[in-house]
């Protein structure tokens, strides 16, 4: 335990990335809140607090996956305002759930290949898949509205043996993530691939037998999956579809991964750093909220904190 405490704060033969520094930004964070203002350790703002970062939590999970290659994914926010689309048409649930599932994982299997295959680079394809998805979910649902199905609702909003259901969400993405991250082959060829790629060497992966092009794929393909749940969770609270929901998800996701310690270049990163990182998100909308600044500003201050932190970082290795 100690071990991982001190690797937090140092990238010397670490993979995980400086994730100690987000920690103690989020302990800042909460006290700063905490004596700034009394409503935000009242109950009602602490769950809405959990349910405003559960689905950031859910789409940056998803984006580290492809950060961790040294890719990025543009499309998150389309990927999630279609997912909500796709729910509130006019359909059975046994049917619509799926089909954002399958559309989504369809979405990251087209971003991988033409990133793969095509040699486009991950900022292009993923913003043309943007677009795209844009342009589709304004047809299906030009304005926010439509019903969802009852069973999200009824999985999202209320509690389950008095735990919030969206503390239930986020528990089983991270357990997921863990399991996929550090529990299987696909998770260690992810910080190898990455590795090579920040390194300089591409095809560092290729030549210990890593099939790089279709974890690649995976990866964006996972990406996309994740962002689909965030996008059912969405709905579940809104209780709607809404063309604009996922609007800037993909700023304030990659914004979480760099701030919780992983490096955009590829191969340094870790799951409980992008939690982190997901969490100082949620808290300074909650704290901006609370005290009436605009959203507009709130824009603002994301855009120059993902600038600060992108130019904490080596740009040579980025290649952006």
């Amino acid at each position: 335990m100690i071990a991982l405490l001190r690797s937090g704060f140092s990238t010397r033969r670490s993979r995980h990335g400086l994730w100690g520094v987000p920690l103690v930004i989020v302990v800042a964070l909460v006290a700063l809140l905490s004596v700034g203002t009394d409503q935000f350790a009242s109950r009602e703002n602490l769950f809405n607090l959990v349910a405003q970062a559960t689905p950031l939590l859910i789409a940056a999970i998803g984006q580290l996956f492809v950060i961790l290659v040294g890719g990025l994914d543009l499309s998150v926010g389309s990927v999630i305002s279609f997912s909500t689309a796709i729910l509130s048409l006019d359909g059975p649930a046994i049917l619509l759930i799926p089909a954002v599932f399958v559309l989504a994982g369809l979405v990251g299997l087209i971003n991988g290949l033409v990133i793969t295959r095509l040699n486009v680079h991950p900022i292009i394809a993923t913003l043309a898949m943007q677009y795209v998805l844009l342009g589709i979910t304004r047809i299906l649902r030009p304005v926010s509205g439509g019903e969802v199905p009852g069973v999200v609702i009824s999985v999202v909003q209320g509690s389950f043996l008095g735990v919030p259901f969206p503390i239930l969400w986020s528990l089983l993405a991270i357990g997921l993530a863990a399991k996929v991250l550090y529990g299987s082959r696909f998770g260690l060829h992810l910080f190898g691939i990455g590795g090579g790629v920040a390194a300089g060497m591409e095809d560092a992966a290729r030549t210990y037998g890593i099939r790089v092009e279709r974890n690649i794929v995976l990866a964006y393909v996972g990406c996309s999956l994740f962002a689909a749940l965030a996008g059912v969770f969405l709905a579940g609270r809104i209780v709607s579809g809404d063309p604009n929901v996922g609007l800037l998800f993909e700023l304030d996701t990659i914004t979480a991964v760099a701030i919780g310690g992983t490096q955009l270049s590829g191969g340094i990163g870790s799951l409980h750093g992008t939690v982190l990182g997901a969490v100082i998100m949620a808290l300074l909308a909650n704290g901006m909220n609370l005290a009436n600044v605009s959203p507009y500003v709130q824009t603002a201050i994301k855009g120059g904190l993902l600038l600060a932190i992108v130019g904490l970082q080596s740009r040579k290795k980025m290649g952006l």
